[in-house]
């Protein structure tokens, strides 16, 4: 009779045991678990600890409540008839409400593959409407109403949507080849402008330094000629009141030219030079004797108006 009553009380222990483990279950954090009662929608448990009817309440499955993430590429064509391949990587969620969770887990059979539709649908009726350097200028438009209408369609699903982001957009090999031939030439034409603008300014700048120059040497010219004209000025004066004005000024530029030209031979013949170059024409050269010879009359004239006086 003992070893009835304890093979029975073995026996109703591990009945007990087995009744246990499968009325307790644990939920983890950021998940969800969907009980059915005989095959039928029971309830949502979230984290902790909970209790369920055994062989009456099952575990239907299990429903993640972070943020996931699905990229989908989809390849279309713009305005101007280009073909782009975009990749859109959207953000979504299981709606944490006992109502969003049985609708994610219930409504739909495969969650990506429909939202995959859905972007492949708002991405093939945005794209067409632009051209190819808008669809890269206005990417951000894109995702947002790629987010949109995904949020406003699948929010009956139980989902939602956090972001929505255009992470490639790839043209046609040979678009893109062309695109930087565009690029490589609109770069040159600059280059080019540039160029020719330094160029432009420099050549102003030569010009004005020439400018300049010729000013300041046509400055010093007229200077140096003031100065010798000054110079030539004092000098008549100087011998004309040597000579107590008995010579006219003219007399005495003769006779200051004629000294200059023979200071002049002598420098020459001073430094070793043998030869003096002379005007070849025989009219010049005959000029030349003349106005020698005119200076020697006047300095002889004066020097005999000098003795008389």
């Amino acid at each position: 009779m003992n070893t009835e009553l304890i093979f029975g009380n073995i026996f109703y222990i591990i009945i007990a045991l087995f009744l246990l483990k499968g009325a307790l279950y644990m939920v983890k954090q950021k998940s969800a678990v969907v009980i059915e009662r005989l095959g039928k929608f029971h309830k949502v448990s979230k984290a902790g600890l909970h209790f369920k009817i055994p062989l009456i309440d099952s575990i239907a499955g299990n429903v993640n409540l972070r943020v996931s993430e699905l990229p989908v590429e989809v390849e279309t064509k713009t305005k101007d008839d280009v073909f782009v391949r975009v990749v859109v990587s959207v953000q979504f969620f299981v709606v944490d409400t006992n109502e969003g969770i049985e609708d994610s887990f219930y409504k739909l059979n495969n969650p990506e593959h429909q939202i995959q539709s859905y972007v492949f649908d708002s991405i093939r009726s945005e794209v067409p409407m632009m051209e190819l350097d808008a669809v890269f200028a206005e990417k951000d438009k894109i995702a947002v109403a790629v987010k949109a209408e995904l949020s406003e369609t699948m929010k009956q699903f139980g989902f939602d949507f956090t972001k929505a982001l255009v992470t490639d957009i790839d043209p046609d090999a040979k678009v893109k080849q062309s695109m930087n031939e565009i690029n490589a030439a609109k770069r040159m034409k600059e280059a080019a402008k540039e160029e020719a603008a330094a160029a432009k300014i420099r050549i102003v700048a030569a010009a004005e330094a020439d400018m300049e120059s010729k000013r300041l040497a046509g400055e010093g010219i007229a200077q140096q000629r003031i100065a010798i004209a000054n110079g030539l000025k004092e000098s008549v004066e100087e011998v004309k009141q040597a000579m107590e004005d008995h010579v006219s000024s003219q007399d005495v530029m003769n006779m200051l030219f004629m000294t200059q030209h023979y200071e002049t031979v002598s420098k020459l013949g001073e430094n070793g030079t043998s030869t003096i170059f002379m005007p070849y024409s025989p009219d010049n050269v005959g000029d030349l004797q003349m106005q020698i010879q005119s200076s020697l009359l006047a300095v002889d004239a004066m020097k005999k108006n000098t003795n008389k006086s």
